[in-house]
């Protein structure tokens, strides 16, 4: 029995734990699901690399209940996800959209990518075409070299 208990208890604590408080639920089971789903795609201000329905940030609860708000006034879903874009801009989104003003966001990583190799492949290069530098000793160094090492 304690086993299963265990068990139970470990999978509890491998589940998401949502920030959305229940007071903030909407009644209507279909309209929660419909916020949960957008919620899910916009990022908290304030943590950034979480979404809305994951943090506990004042500034993420204040978002779900602005974006409940404008579900139950009846806007669709790119409505009310627009509305929030309109307001904080493509950053509020968790996946921009590709376009001048995030084409950085989307590149980015691609050309410090490239930048690396093109870096690691010119050191490489500099590194084999290095003459090996060997010690050439005259006769006369070499002997009074062998007389040192023999004292």
């Amino acid at each position: 029995m304690k086993r299963v208990l265990l068990i139970l208890a470990a999978l509890l604590v491998a589940l998401p734990a949502l920030a959305v408080q229940p007071d903030e639920m909407l009644k209507d089971p279909k309209l929660e699901a419909r916020a949960r789903e957008i919620s899910r795609d916009l990022r908290c201000l304030v943590c950034q690399n979480q979404s809305i329905d994951d943090s506990d940030a004042d500034l993420a609860r204040d978002l779900r209940i602005l974006l409940r708000q404008r579900l139950t006034a009846g806007d669709s879903d790119d409505q009310a996800k627009q509305f929030l874009v309109d307001r904080y801009g493509d950053y509020v989104l968790l996946r921009p959209p590709f376009k001048a003003s995030t084409m950085a966001l989307w590149l980015g990583p691609l050309l410090l990518l490239l930048a690396a190799v093109a870096a690691g492949v010119s050191v490489y290069r500099r590194r084999g075409a290095a003459p090996e530098k060997t010690a050439i000793l005259s006769d006369e160094e070499k002997a009074r070299l062998e007389k040192i090492l023999k004292e």
